[in-house]
């Protein structure tokens, strides 16, 4: 099986303490959910129509696992805790 990937690209970050607090909650998903976190920062460089923003990469261990952490009612309130404090552009994708 193919391992999943959530990608957050944070195009604009308005609100500092709800994006702590989704951290925070996001953090305990991943983690006992079997992610692991490999990108977790702002952009270093940016090419093309690329943007320096905050990513972060989350590897699951399969596709499955990666939609059922997001679906998670944990994830959803840590997604509630959120709410507009960020401009955010999210997938999951299924690696190669």
């Amino acid at each position: 099986m193919q391992k999943g990937y959530w990608v957050s690209c944070y195009r604009e970050i308005y609100d500092h303490n709800k994006l702590s607090a989704y951290a925070e909650l996001a953090r305990l998903v991943v983690e006992s959910e079997g992610g692991c976190f490999l990108v977790r920062g702002p952009s270093i460089y940016a090419s093309g129509s690329g943007l320096l923003e905050r990513t972060v990469i989350v590897e699951w261990p399969t596709l499955a696992v990666a939609q059922s952490a997001y679906d998670s009612n944990a994830y959803q309130a840590a997604l509630d805790a959120l709410s507009d404090g960020v401009d955010r552009d999210f997938r999951i994708v299924e690696g190669v």
